[in-house]
């Protein structure tokens, strides 16, 4: 996530480069040997099903168990293993972010009306009926994964969702993970991982409704599933290493920026952390306050080496200039800390989740604690769609209903035009219509 010699041929204002990774960004989720990974895992899970998803189970799960799905009972004391405060904070988590959907899907409303005399014209929001949601549990357990993905649907009104997550912990699913599932409404929750546990829900393995979407963040492999899988079903976000960028003026302190663009760094080793800034001041003091944060970081090692390999920071000349730098990049995640926060809110456009001033951070939206989604576009998808929402499981149908009075007023067009473009049978269908009114 930086700028290209193109980009800043493009960008109007003065940028210099204080930090910036020597390579390319090369999104993880193409590299040929996990498309091919991936493709051929597939293939044979769609050939042998649940058989081939077993074997997958068994090699990169390490699971031993005969059935995939978790008992109710497990389930249900799930939450019995964890501290009180935490169950408390998922709770909160959860029903925010159903809270903030529930906002969302009063807004989107159906309608019905004339468009010209006769003809009636209109909408409707319709839920799909079965969503597969994948729930992370990799290198740390995301436990807002499932507010985002199996609350939200349940909000949509989707009658049927199943989750999947890795058997990480011991070879069972994580307590915290099935409590996060069970509180967002999970019909049915699966101890499988992967790209394993993406085919089996597109196929309809698990419990027998092939999947219209599949949702949730995932590794590299997980993201080439969702790429190959999609067209078959439908998907969320093609999302890659998670990113943060920070926009800061010298009203921002060095700390704060720090510690934000480190808390996304520690997502992974290539997790792109960025700061565009109009402050000398700043752009001279994050990199050593980077530093000094990472000296006392028990994740160092991770944010370590995404802010080394992925990190960069750019000065320049003014806040117009920042604005285009970010809407080039379209990160994830956009914090501003800087005055005028309704300017901002009107200049950037491409971001996936944008946070305002100093005590907006995108830790409380990655916990849930904000209400907002935040299964986003990476790798600059923001620059043409936005993130998963409640409207993600709704399909916007339209429909018209017409009189025979309103005929003329569409067929004479329609022959018209079909006349023009040869094409005989729209022209007779329309033509058959008037024939009709004119006898």
């Amino acid at each position: 996530m930086h700028l290209m010699q193109r980009d800043q041929e493009r960008i109007t204002g003065a940028v210099t480069v204080v930090k910036e990774p020597g390579l390319p960004d090369r999104p993880e989720q193409r590299d040929p040997a996990v498309v091919a990974t991936v493709s051929e895992m597939l293939g044979r899970i769609e050939r042998e099903g649940m058989d081939a998803v077993l074997h997958y189970a068994a090699e990169l799960d390490g699971y031993t168990g005969t059935t995939l799905e978790v008992s109710g009972a497990e389930l249900d004391r799930a939450g019995d293993e964890l501290p009180v405060a935490l169950r408390e904070a998922l709770d909160a988590g959860a029903e925010r972010t159903r809270a903030f959907a529930r906002m969302q899907r009063a807004r989107l409303q159906d309608f019905e009306e004339e468009v010209l005399p006769g003809v009636v014209c209109g909408q409707r929001f319709v839920p799909v009926e079965n969503v597969g949601a994948y729930l992370p549990a990799g290198r740390f357990p995301l436990l807002a994964s499932a507010f985002m993905t199996v609350g939200v649907a349940g909000v949509a009104g989707v009658g049927n969702v199943v989750a999947a997550t890795p058997p990480s912990l011991r070879g069972r699913p994580h307590p915290a993970v099935l409590y996060a599932a069970r509180i967002s409404g999970a019909g049915a929750v699966y101890a499988v991982g992967g790209v394993q546990a993406l085919g089996a829900m597109a196929f309809g393995l698990l419990d027998g409704a092939p999947s219209d979407m599949i949702v949730g963040a995932g590794n590299a492999y997980v993201a080439e599933a969702k790429r190959q899988l999609y067209g078959r079903v439908g998907i969320d976000v093609l999302a890659g290493p998670s990113e943060v960028a920070v926009i800061a003026d010298d009203t921002a302190d060095a700390a704060t920026v720090a510690a934000d663009l480190l808390a996304q760094a520690e997502h992974g080793p290539t997790s792109p952390a960025s700061l565009a800034t109009t402050s000398r001041r700043l752009a001279e003091e994050v990199p050593r306050e980077i530093e000094k944060q990472l000296a006392g970081l028990a994740t160092a090692e991770i944010a370590g080496a995404a802010w080394r390999d992925h990190g960069t920071v750019y000065l320049v000349e003014d806040r117009e200039t920042a604005a285009e730098v970010m809407n080039t990049l379209a990160p994830e995640h956009l914090e501003v800390i800087a005055e005028d926060l309704d300017w901002w809110l009107g200049s950037l456009r491409n971001y996936g989740s944008l946070f305002l001033g100093p005590w907006s951070t995108v830790v409380y939206a990655d916990k849930g604690m904000s209400g907002t989604n935040h299964v986003l576009p990476t790798a600059r998808g923001a620059r043409h769609t936005g993130g998963l929402s409640v409207a993600g499981f709704l399909k916007q149908l339209t429909y018209q209903r017409a009189t025979a009075a309103s005929t003329r007023a569409q067929a004479e067009p329609t022959v018209a035009v079909s006349d023009f473009e040869q094409l005989v049978g729209h022209r007779d269908s329309a033509q058959l219509r008037l024939d009709r009114i004119s006898t």
